[in-house]
């Protein structure tokens, strides 16, 4: 009877009528005294909880349906320039029971039922079919390039050519826009002039890019995801991923808005919508740095990609959480005012969305940004607000985080602590005592939660503030256990930054050897990420070779060739001499 009786779409109509008369006999029996009509009622209240039981059964089997009903209804009801953007946001991968590839299939067929009327529809109905086509095909050959190469690298970086993902996956597509994406993408040429080139698109052609890039970007992290067991990959990856198609939505957002603003606003669109899913991620990076498979031409202009169209969106606890990277990511680039105003931000939302894991990292960035600027009584405030506020938390807020949030907040307030001493010029044996003692404390609980990310820097500024106070071996130790450990977790800067600091204390032990090893993979890595710090190692390089000779130095550094080449290979080799020359000529 219900199955006869209700069609798509009045369901609505349906529960409000039944929900009135469950309610209405559920008083009757409640109130009833006569004896008689009181069981009458309860019949009849027997009567309608079965029929609220089938309903409840016929609506979980039917959810698609509906969903896919009030899809059609809303896209087609819609004028033409509103369309795009509630296509994509009915199909929003965030919501609770999102559309499955089935489901998609569906919905293009029943918009090809109101195609007659409007082309529009049309194109919608075959833009999503042919960008299902297309994905079945990539889903066979999705990880196919990473046979061709070294499979630590999801190739988004790295020298332009034949290999890696873009290369492959253009193979793999008949149509010619995803195509020129993919061609574009692989040769690292820029995707703001692809998108200002396309003043022809079509919706179709448009809706087919957009599938495709959408369900490589989810095929990819579901199958990173599924790596959790091997720390060097799966979450590194994972975070890799969400920020490359992110970046590239929020490029091809400015190059189409030369055009016009439907696709300019449907690329942002998607862009938050990947921002958001990633922000939602378990393993959102709230204390990483620059992830090594996101290098390349990409992350030198990511951050502004990113930020434009932030700055749009009202505050939000997925907004604080992407500018808590943008902040970490600026202060990596030696921006460090921008850093500053990122962790604000995020601070500010992030306390009024009540989300105290995010509260405690930005506290934590603010600390670590203010010993980059050398403010270091705002560094030590910022640390103890931190550590004071994540032991109050406790494991009310999300457990795991919280206890992160204190390991980052004893370690930032044992650095900040050991640099404004050197910078007093306090040589008190207490008084660097009392900081190593936070340092140790810190690393002790990373390694006690398990933390790759928060142990590599424990370990960093563990031999940073070793090396301030004059005990170059144990400063040593610490940083070539930070390398290894940021090598792990696939944080790049700091990678560099340990690297450069440990040849700063193999210099102080006159190893001219390895210190030319060290400092020359630290300056490369260094500026690899745009960062500034490339200097502080191509500066004690040019001493040295000023002090053994070109000669020699040329020599140490052939010496290294094959380690070298096994970290950054034969081109990052042969980038060493330049830049060592572009820095004396800087000087």
């Amino acid at each position: 009877m219900l199955l006869k009786g209700i069609t798509s779409g009045t369901g609505e109509v349906f529960e409000l009528a039944l929900s009135d008369r469950l309610n209405a006999i559920q008083s009757q029996v409640d109130n009833e005294k006569d004896e008689l009509k009181k069981a009458k009622a309860t019949r009849s209240l027997r009567a309608i909880k079965t029929i609220q039981s089938q309903w409840e059964r016929w609506q979980e089997q039917n959810k698609a349906t509906e969903a896919i009903a009030s899809a059609v209804k809303e896209i087609t009801t819609a004028d033409a320039d509103e369309r795009l953007a509630i296509f994509l946001r009915v199909t929003d991968p965030n919501h609770k029971n999102p559309l499955n590839l089935a489901q998609l299939q569906q919905l293009s067929k029943a918009l090809q039922q109101f195609a007659q009327a409007n082309s529009d529809l049309q194109e919608f109905s075959e833009g999503i079919t042919r960008g299902l086509t297309s994905w079945q095909r990539l889903q066979d050959n999705l990880l196919s390039w990473m046979y061709q190469q070294n499979q630590g690298s999801l190739g988004f970086g790295g020298v332009p050519g034949e290999l890696g993902p873009w290369a492959s996956w253009g193979k793999q597509v008949n149509s010619e826009l995803p195509q020129r994406l993919f061609r574009t993408l692989a040769m690292e040429e820029s995707i703001i002039q692809f998108a200002e080139q396309q003043r022809g698109v079509t919706l179709r052609d448009w809706v087919e890019m957009a599938i495709i890039l959408q369900y490589l970007q989810r095929g990819l992290v579901n199958w990173f995801d599924q790596q959790a067991y091997d720390v060097k990959a799966g979450p590194k990856l994972s975070i890799s991923t969400f920020l490359t198609f992110a970046v590239i939505w929020s490029q091809l957002a400015s190059g189409f808005g030369s055009i016009g603003t439907v696709y300019c606003d449907a690329c942002s669109q998607i862009m938050f919508q990947i921002l958001r899913t990633f922000a939602q991620r378990p393993y959102f990076p709230f204390y990483g740095g620059i992830f090594a498979s996101f290098s390349g031409t990409y992350l030198r202009d990511a951050l502004d990609y990113l930020d434009e169209p932030l700055q749009k969106v009202e505050g939000t606890q997925e907004k604080a959480r992407i500018l808590t990277l943008l902040g970490y990511s600026q202060r990596a680039l030696g921006q460090y005012q921008r850093a500053l105003d990122f962790h604000q931000q995020a601070l500010e939302i992030a306390r009024y969305a009540g989300d105290r894991p995010c509260e405690i990292a930005n506290l934590n960035h603010l600390s670590r940004t203010y010993v980059q600027e050398q403010n270091y009584a705002e560094a030590i405030n910022y640390s103890q607000r931190a550590l004071i506020l994540s032991r109050q938390a406790g494991d009310a807020y999300g457990g795991q985080s919280q206890r992160t949030g204190e390991a980052n907040a004893l370690v930032n307030l044992g650095y900040s602590e050991v640099m404004q001493a050197q910078e007093l010029e306090n040589l008190e044996p207490e008084t660097y005592e009392a900081a190593i003692n936070y340092l140790e404390q810190g690393l002790k609980l990373s390694e006690k939660l398990g933390d790759i990310q928060s142990k590599a820097l424990c370990f960093s500024s563990l031999g940073i503030a070793y090396l301030v106070v004059g005990q170059h071996q144990a400063a040593i130790k610490y940083l070539e256990d930070g390398f290894k450990t940021a090598q792990v977790s696939g944080d790049l800067y700091l990678q560099g930054r340990n690297l450069a600091y440990l040849a700063e204390a193999y210099y102080h032990l006159q190893n001219a050897e390895k210190t030319v090893y060290t400092g020359c993979l630290g300056m490369y890595l260094l500026e690899q990420i745009a960062s500034i710090e490339w200097r502080q190692p191509a500066g004690l390089l040019t001493i040295l070779q000023g002090q053994i000779g070109i000669e020699d130095f040329q020599n140490l550094l052939q010496q290294h060739r094959p380690k070298i080449i096994a970290v950054i290979g034969v081109d990052g080799y042969d980038h060493i001499p330049k830049l060592l020359q572009e820095y004396k000529q800087d000087i």
